[in-house]
């Protein structure tokens, strides 16, 4: 196989890996859960997870609903704290068995008795799901690096659901341009947004 031909096989599966997911009422309810919180957005994920899970939080933020991120491990040494009445906790784990989020999600439970989980899982047996209040399923996803395990179409699909989420939720909250200037007061994105250059 030429290298073009592996490149375009590699993007074919992380598209293809988006597209599957299945839109399901799931997406609704968590998007209720979000607009309804009461505290703020909670995310958290491992590895490369993680990493979704910090952009998702910072675009979040960014787009006017107030989140932030909290690495697993540092929760099980203080960063529990952030963590209050009324948050809404989003986890991002494809195989839903990372042992860091779940204690995560279970010692948050302690602080957070009135808020709610939302579990972005793949595996259908994702211990995630049990302790979520809502499942947003990414399904079964084959990966495209030569070991199947390099995680790469699941963190596309992964990414693909955050993206969703915060674009749809800034719709429903009627987020304006002046909104998003007051958040991008630098940069090109701010230069944008300013209503001086609409």
């Amino acid at each position: 196989m030429s290298v073009a031909d592996r490149i375009r096989a590699i993007l074919d599966a992380e598209a293809a890996a988006i597209q599957s997911i299945s839109v399901d009422d799931g997406f609704e309810r968590a998007l209720e859960l979000m607009r309804g919180c009461t505290g703020k957005i909670i995310t958290v994920g491992m590895g490369k997870a993680g990493f979704v899970a910090r952009r998702f939080a910072a675009t979040l933020a960014s787009t006017a609903t107030p989140a932030v991120y909290i690495h697993p491990s540092e929760a099980a040494h203080g960063d529990l704290g952030l963590i209050a009445e009324g948050d809404c906790l989003i986890a991002f784990s494809t195989s839903g068995k990372t042992r860091e989020v779940l204690e995560c999600v279970d010692m948050a439970a302690h602080i957070n008795r009135t808020g709610s989980v939302i579990a972005i899982t793949s595996h259908p047996d994702s211990e995630l799901r049990t302790r979520a209040n809502v499942v947003l399923d990414m399904g079964v996803i084959a990966e495209p690096c030569p070991l199947g395990l390099t995680p790469s179409a699941s963190i596309a699909a992964m990414s693909a659901i955050a993206d969703a989420l915060t674009l749809t939720l800034m719709e429903q909250k009627g987020v304006t341009r002046e909104q998003y200037g007051m958040r991008h007061h630098g940069g090109y994105l701010g230069r944008k947004a300013r209503l001086d250059n609409v």
